[in-house]
C-alpha cells in the first residue's frame, strides 16, 4: 500500500490510498480509500509508517516528560492558611526571607496532608520526587532535610512576634483558654544516639543518655 497523490486542474489534488497486485503478467494498482479530507499531518504520519519509518522523533531531546500532580488538597490547605493571614504573619509584610517563610508555610501545610518526617517532607515538597503540588505552589525548587531544619531555626527567632500577633488576634478579655502538656524521650541508650539538634533537659528521675520533649497544645474558645 502507499499513499499517491493526483493532481486536479481546477481543483485541489487528490489523495488516495492504493496498492500494486499482478494480475495476467500485468502490475496494477487500485484505490483503497479517498484520504483528500484528512489534515496533512495525518497523511504524512500514514505515508510514514507504510513506508516503514518512525512517526514520532526517536531522539530522546525531542521528548519531554509531563506529569501532572493531586493539587486539590494542597489548594485547599494553603488556601486556609492564608484565609487565617498565617503567611502575612510569618513574613511580616515582605520583611522576613521569603525562602524560610514559603518553607514554613509548606511544613505546615504538609503536616496537615500527611504528617511525616522532615526526610519524608523534604521528598514531599522538592520539585524532583513531588507527590503534590505543594512546594511547586510555594515555589520551592529543591529542597532537602537540611533546608526544612534552617527554616525551624529561623521560626524559633521569630517565636515570640508570632505568639505576641497570636494573642493579640485571639485573646480577649474573658477569652477561656484550655492548655494540655505531655512529654516523649528522644533518642536511644548508648551509641545509638545520634540526634545532636535536639538538645532537652532531662526529666526529672531520667536515665541518661535519653533525652526529652515538652509537647502544649492551647485551645481558645470564643
Amino acid at each position: 500500500m502507499y499513499v499517491e497523490r493526483i493532481p486536479n486542474r481546477n481543483s485541489p489534488p487528490a489523495i488516495l490510498l492504493r496498492e500494486s497486485y499482478r494480475e495476467g503478467g500485468k502490475i496494477k494498482k487500485r484505490t483503497l480509500a479517498n484520504l483528500s479530507d484528512w489534515p496533512a499531518g495525518k497523511i504524512e504520519a500514514l505515508r510514514r509508517v507504510l513506508r516503514g519509518e518512525a512517526v514520532a522523533p526517536t531522539d530522546q531531546q525531542a521528548l519531554m516528560l509531563v506529569r501532572s500532580l493531586p493539587h486539590g488538597h494542597a489548594a485547599s490547605v494553603l488556601g486556609t492558611l492564608r484565609r487565617l493571614g498565617l503567611d502575612g504573619m510569618l513574613s511580616q509584610g515582605g520583611r522576613q526571607p521569603a525562602r524560610e517563610v514559603a518553607l514554613c508555610l509548606a511544613m505546615i501545610a504538609a503536616r496537615v496532608i500527611d504528617p511525616a518526617s522532615k526526610l519524608a517532607t523534604a521528598r514531599v515538597l522538592d520539585g524532583e520526587t513531588a507527590s503534590c503540588s505543594l512546594g511547586a505552589v510555594l515555589e520551592l525548587g529543591a529542597v532537602d532535610e537540611q533546608a526544612l531544619y534552617e527554616a525551624l531555626d529561623w521560626l524559633i527567632g521569630q517565636q515570640e512576634r508570632v505568639e505576641t500577633e497570636l494573642a493579640r488576634r485571639h485573646l480577649k478579655s474573658g477569652t477561656l483558654v484550655l492548655y494540655d502538656v505531655t512529654s516523649t524521650y528522644f533518642g536511644a541508650p548508648g551509641q545509638a544516639w545520634r540526634i545532636q539538634r535536639v538538645k532537652f533537659p532531662p526529666r526529672q528521675g531520667a536515665k541518661p543518655p535519653h533525652r526529652e520533649s515538652s509537647l502544649g497544645l492551647m485551645e481558645v474558645t470564643t
